[in-house]
């Protein structure tokens, strides 16, 4: 080959070299590296990278909005239970009606004291005495106590030949005392028998508060220190079951109880079963109210004493009365006593208008003494029946 062709190749090879190596040179100074980061500066402008760049850079790898993590599941919070009610503990039963005399004294203040003025008057003369049985009788004592008072009276402010006020109270005391029956046995039987808790049955009318008179009974035993099993076998009113249940939570009182229209008797049944199944003291069984003129409501209660016999003995038959109705309590005090054997009254709403010779009434008719009384509308307000705080409350002089 020609030494001028060789000469004018190589020079050509080493033309393209060179100028690959200028073009190569022109193209990283416009196009940076991937490693570049240091910011251009443009018009004395200083441009930061890019954001992904910068990033990276730091370490942090910036997510896609398409690979972006899903929000949290919404949380539904669950509604916090409520707290279980704190148990109460209710007063001992004695001293109970002491500490309610000034509310009882209020209410029978009127008796007492209209009796007492007329005791005191200057002359007692035969129309003085009539007014004096008269206001005996208006206060539901009865013609026939009301009667025996007033000529026992006469009798002794004869004798003694003096009316001084505080003799004259205290004749009247003796008097009112003797009516009521100061030394009869009150005593609610509720000391259990061995394995066998005692049990109890309470019963009366419609709107007697017999309910309420269950739960606060269980009030005063729980006080006493005993324990007790409450039996809801009023089947008939759904709101019986509920506020005995009521009652119970408040104590520690366990209820039994079954769906409305239950048979009353099996609910009476398994209530003594469970008392005597936890070892209890005592159990109340809080019957239907029933109307004392019909005959097949009648007829159900004597039932349900019947099948309750035949797991353990009836105790007491506590008779809720209304103190403010009077003679019509007492109507209906008959009428039980013939179905089931009344052992005990249960004398409610005696802090209004109620007239306390009921009482009086109430045991000389039926030869069942008054054991419990129910003095207000508070929790406690159920009291064991004292004659003697009774009286003294009744011819306390404001």
């Amino acid at each position: 080959m020609d030494i001028t062709l060789l000469a004018a190749i190589a020079i050509v090879v080493v033309l393209l070299a060179v100028g690959g190596f200028f073009l190569v040179r022109t193209q990283r100074s416009v196009t940076p590296g991937k490693d570049e980061t240091k910011p251009e500066v443009t018009g004395g402008t200083t441009t930061a990278p890019p954001e992904e760049d910068r990033e990276r850079d730091e370490g942090t790898v910036a997510t896609p909005p398409s690979q972006a993590p899903p929000a949290p599941a919404e949380t539904v919070e669950e509604p916090e239970a409520e707290p279980a009610p704190e148990l109460e503990t209710p007063p001992p039963s004695a001293g109970r009606m002491v500490r309610l005399r000034q509310r009882l004294a209020r209410s029978q203040n009127s008796l007492g004291q209209g009796l007492l003025n007329l005791l005191s008057s200057d002359s007692l003369t035969e129309d003085t005495w009539e007014e004096i049985e008269d206001t005996l009788i208006t206060a539901d004592i009865g013609v026939t106590s009301a009667t025996q008072i007033v000529e026992n009276l006469r009798t002794r402010v004869k004798v003694l030949g003096t009316r001084g006020p505080d003799e004259v109270r205290g004749l009247l005391r003796e008097e009112l005392l003797d009516q009521i029956g100061a030394d009869t046995d009150r005593t609610v039987r509720t000391e259990p028998h061995g394995d066998r808790p005692a049990v109890i049955m309470v019963v009366g009318v419609n709107g007697t508060g017999k309910t309420t008179t269950s739960g606060k009974l269980a009030r005063v035993l729980i006080g006493d220190g005993r324990s007790v099993v409450l039996g809801a076998a009023d089947t008939f009113r759904a709101a019986a079951t509920e506020q005995l249940q009521t009652w119970g939570g408040r104590v520690g009182a366990p209820v039994v109880s079954k769906e409305e229209g239950a048979d009353p008797a099996s609910v009476a049944f398994d209530t003594v079963e469970r008392g005597a199944q936890e070892g209890a003291d005592t159990v109340i069984i809080d019957t239907a109210g029933r109307l004392h003129t019909k005959t097949g409501l009648m007829d159900e209660l004597g039932k349900v004493k019947r099948v309750v016999e035949k797991k353990s003995q009836v105790d007491e038959v506590l008779l809720v009365l209304d103190a403010t109705t009077g003679q019509n309590g007492l109507r209906q005090a008959r009428v039980f006593a013939e179905v089931v054997n009344i052992t005990g009254i249960a004398l409610t709403k005696l802090d209004g208008t109620a007239k306390g010779g009921i009482i009086v009434q109430v045991q000389r008719e039926l030869g069942v003494p008054v054991k419990l009384v129910g003095l207000g509308e508070g929790p406690d307000d159920l009291a064991p029946f004292d004659p003697e705080v009774f009286v003294d409350a009744l011819l306390t002089q404001e």
